[in-house]
């Protein structure tokens, strides 16, 4: 009985706060290559002993090779989840300051709060708009049916530039549709 509530504690998902850890030591390993309890603590703000007590867990789950007063490792596992998270993080908090002109210190905050409740696949097309906002053409009252076909093609910048292509023809035609108007009614400009 033991071995099986043990099993169960190892599948449950991941809290918010053990994947901030883990995003943490991600990021804390691009940084420095040594991770260590009192860099966790001060990147999260939180005392050694909360350090210690979550690493012990994320040990448990085989997300990290901890051993104390050793430094911390993350586990192929570990690693690409503490990827995921800090690519969430970064994707979010890109679109917040970029996109909504959010302040850079709220949107990092905001960014971190909304990682852990966007599911991979609404990241994906949080990146895919924002590379589409980037690259695509955006006059024009269907803008946002352009970003369904660039969508359904694959973020494929060649589609952008059909569309630009298409978009130009369009506006060429109501141009000539608003000089014959004008030149029809007497009101020519020059």
């Amino acid at each position: 009985m033991g071995e099986n509530k043990k099993n169960n504690a190892l599948q449950k998902p991941l809290t918010p706060a053990m994947e901030d850890y883990l995003e943490a030591i991600f990021n804390l390993d691009n940084e420095k290559r040594v991770v260590r309890v009192k860099d966790i603590a001060k990147t999260l703000g939180v005392k050694m002993p909360t350090v210690t007590n979550m690493l012990k867990t994320l040990s448990k789950r085989d997300l990290i090779d901890y051993e104390k007063y050793e430094y911390i490792e993350l586990t192929k596992k570990g690693n690409r989840i503490g990827k995921e998270i800090s690519r969430r993080h970064h994707v979010l908090r890109n679109f917040l300051v970029d996109i909504l002109k959010v302040d850079p210190k709220k949107a990092d905050k905001e960014a971190c709060e909304m990682e852990h409740a966007v599911s991979p696949s609404t990241l994906d097309r949080f990146v895919e708009f924002m590379e589409f906002l980037q690259f695509c053409p955006r006059t024009g009252s269907g803008w946002l049916e352009n970003f369904d076909e660039y969508r359904r093609h694959g973020g494929n910048p060649e589609k952008c530039a059909d569309m630009m292509k298409d978009f130009s023809n369009i506006f060429k035609e109501a141009i000539e549709i608003k000089r014959d108007e004008r030149e029809g009614d007497g009101t020519q400009r020059s």
